[in-house]
């Protein structure tokens, strides 16, 4: 058996980040990957799908080209084989640098396949047995499936092998109509296929507030996608060159005839093949490994960290983890998962920037709350730009005036939202804000603008 000080299972975003710190502070470590260095974010995640809205926003953009006083000459055509290799280029780049940065990194020996625990504190890789007294597993997750009557019997994609395709879907239609599902629809929609997104909830992103639903649900209706909410599939066969997927909806059975299927219904982790039991390793009814607020399991020195442990679903929640296993370990500094605040962001077009606390989650506590909202067309930047489409909204507690949560979507919604969550996290009141003085014209001026425009949450 190898023995190392640390084994790091696993090249998402928190693995190799811990492996440079460990090593630097003098720890012999092993890192295993068993496919793709870089994890979901660099190779099926965050790099390739923000490529692909950057390129579909080009081509929406060139069509719109009239309405800025350009005139273009001709159809806008998008060359699919061009657009995925420039994905390729950016994604490969980053998973080569993961890579060439770990296997050239001195004191870290890299094991290419799969890890599987046959012990405690023991690790099996290409027929040799690793031995360390901590262990961090960091194998994140992958599409979850679910068990839809005909689904197994056609060919259909996931977030990661929509990676593959170089070609335009004629008619996508896509299970699930959340994240992944509706950045997915609107690329494609972009590019030229006919789309449609099937969602089981009364309304799409259920676990946004209503208003912030609908008005995506608007502008992807606008741009042609066929949304269908409340429907229930419940079959999917083939029907000559077509795929058949069977919905029902207010007890009415209808079906939508395509040529592709994307599942974007959910994610699961990557739990269920490393010998978890072998180990003593607990994990819930979802496959999700149990940690403590340090991301500690049950089994004392071994951590998970990333999408595997349940507590955060997002590249930045994964870095967030490392540095929290990081500062705990070897910092020696007391950081907790539940310090951090909720902050993501959809990334449509116009984008959604979240944190904190959504208006339905504040109602539900049953305590006072200020309010402030402004339309994007209201904004100046935005309607200089011709992007109006969206709104901001601002929660606030009336005592300590700190801010409960925000929803910005709209024009830089993604990096405006920034500005809240630093306010957040030094426990600031709002009033710090309003009176802060913006650059004109950006989106972000409207914030403090916002803050002189609180109202009582009725």
């Amino acid at each position: 058996m190898s023995n190392h000080d640390a084994i790091v299972i696993g090249t998402g975003q928190s693995g190799p980040a811990l492996a440079r710190r460990l090593v630097a502070a003098g720890q012999k470590v092993a890192i295993i990957e068993r496919k793709y260095f870089g994890g979901t974010c660099v190779n099926t995640g965050c790099t390739p799908t923000k490529t692909l809205v950057a390129s579909a926003y080009a081509a929406f953009l060139v069509r719109r080209a009239g309405d800025y006083g350009v005139t273009i000459g001709g159809p806008v055509g998008v060359d699919m084989r061009a657009v995925k290799a420039r994905k390729d280029a950016i994604a490969g780049a980053s998973r080569r640098g993961v890579e060439h940065s770990l296997k050239t990194l001195e004191g870290c020996s890299v094991y290419e396949g799969h890890a599987r625990f046959v012990g405690n504190k023991r690790v099996a890789v290409n027929g040799v047995e690793l031995g360390a007294d901590r262990i961090f597993i960091n194998v994140g997750g992958r599409a979850s499936i679910p068990p839809i009557p005909g689904l197994e019997q056609v060919p259909y994609f996931t977030n990661s092998s929509m990676m593959d395709i170089d070609f335009l879907p004629p008619h996508l239609i896509i299970l699930g109509g959340s994240y992944i599902g509706l950045e997915f629809g609107q690329v494609y929609r972009r590019f030229g296929s006919e789309v449609t997104v099937i969602e089981l909830a009364p309304r799409l992103i259920a676990r946004e507030d209503e208003d912030v639903s609908l008005a995506v649900a608007a502008f992807l209706k606008e741009e042609g996608i066929d949304v269908r909410v409340d429907s229930k599939v419940v079959g999917i066969e083939r029907q000559g060159n077509s795929i058949a997927v069977k919905i029902e909806s207010a007890g009415k059975i209808s079906q939508v005839a395509g040529t592709h299927v994307l599942v974007a219904t959910g994610r699961r982790p990557n739990t269920d093949d490393l010998g978890l039991d072998n180990a003593g390793i607990a994990t819930d009814s979802h496959g999700y490994i149990r940690v403590d607020d340090q991301l500690r399991t049950n089994v004392p020195g071994i951590w998970a960290m990333g999408d595997c442990n349940g507590r955060g679903a997002f590249t930045h929640t994964s870095w967030n983890d490392f540095e929290i296993v990081a500062a705990n370990i070897l910092d020696k500094e007391q950081r907790r998962v539940s310090d951090r605040i909720t902050a993501y962001a959809l990334y449509t077009d116009p984008p959604l920037g979240r944190a904190g606390m959504t208006e339905a989650e504040v109602r539900k506590t049953g305590k006072p709350a200020l309010i402030s909202t402004i339309a994007m067309e209201d904004v100046s930047r935005a309607y200089e730009k011709s992007e109006t489409k969206g709104f901001m909204k601002v929660l606030v507690d009336p005592d300590n005036k700190q801010i409960l949560g925000a929803s910005l979507l709209g024009l830089a919604g993604d990096e405006v939202i920034h500005c809240i969550i630093d306010l957040m996290y030094a426990k600031a009141p709002y009033t710090v804000m309003q009176h802060a003085m913006h650059i004109h014209p950006t989106v972000s001026e409207f914030l403090p603008t916002m803050m002189q425009d609180l109202r009582p949450l009725q």
